[in-house]
């Protein structure tokens, strides 16, 4: 039973989770376009929002291209370039601990605006609620990871994950085994980054697929009247 159960997490769910996330972005951006946006609630707190804001993205976006790079590249190309498993592991702990102690602390200070501000908490919905919560808990889970990783400074206890990842991208039979024996933490850690892929589409995360490319060219600036002003021009 349990190697049913950790197939089912690590060898199947990442299908489901990923393919969700292809075609529910796909299908929310074709049937609700005006839903697509990350629902700012500037205007109600500005300044805790403003850092918190700043420190959380920052942080995720560093995360992610570690993330990126550290699991996808493949094995072999480490090896051509000469960097030992040891030496990326030891990178990969030192940047990504910098960066996720950013990300939570800016999400930590978008919670407390989110749930001890009256009027942002009036404006919340469930799944906004929802979803900074569980990336909270992702990057707990995240920094915890790193003493854990520091047991095993050889970097082969990262190889099974770049092996996991790739194998997993590559339609690779048996992808879920190499992972079998890690620690719970990184099961954890796995299956909960796994769940909010598979949320995406229905939140508003879906923001982080847009790029404002189109303000490079757009013909003028945004006028902004007030209402006395508006109403008297008509």
């Amino acid at each position: 039973m349990a190697d049913f159960i950790h197939h089912l997490l690590f060898g199947i769910y990442p299908y489901v989770a990923l393919a969700t996330l292809a075609v529910g972005s796909v299908i929310r951006y074709d049937r609700e376009p005006y839903s697509w946006r990350a629902g700012s609630s500037q205007l109600l707190r500005r300044r805790q929002l403003i850092v918190g804001s700043v420190l959380f993205h920052l942080g995720v976006l560093m995360i992610f291209a570690g993330h990126l790079v550290g699991l996808l590249t493949p094995i072999a190309i480490w090896d051509a370039l000469g960097v030992p498993h040891g030496a990326k592991q030891l990178l990969a702990m030192g940047a990504g601990g910098v960066a996720g102690v950013m990300a939570i602390v800016g999400a930590s200070l978008l919670i407390h605006r989110r749930f001890f501000d009256s009027r942002v908490r009036a404006a919340s919905s469930f799944s906004d609620n929802m979803v900074i919560l569980l990336l909270w808990c992702q990057l707990a889970l995240g920094l915890s990871t790193i003493p854990v990783s520091a047991q095993h400074l050889d970097g082969h206890e990262m190889v099974k994950f770049m092996e996991w990842a790739q194998g997993i991208f590559t339609f690779r039979a048996g992808a879920a085994d190499q992972i079998r024996d890690v620690a719970l933490v990184f099961k954890l850690h796995l299956f909960l980054g796994l769940t909010i892929l598979l949320l995406f589409p229905f939140t508003r995360l879906v923001h982080m697929l847009s790029a404002p490319v189109r303000y490079i060219w757009r013909p003028g600036y945004q006028v902004v009247r007030s209402r006395r002003l508006a109403a008297r021009h008509g």
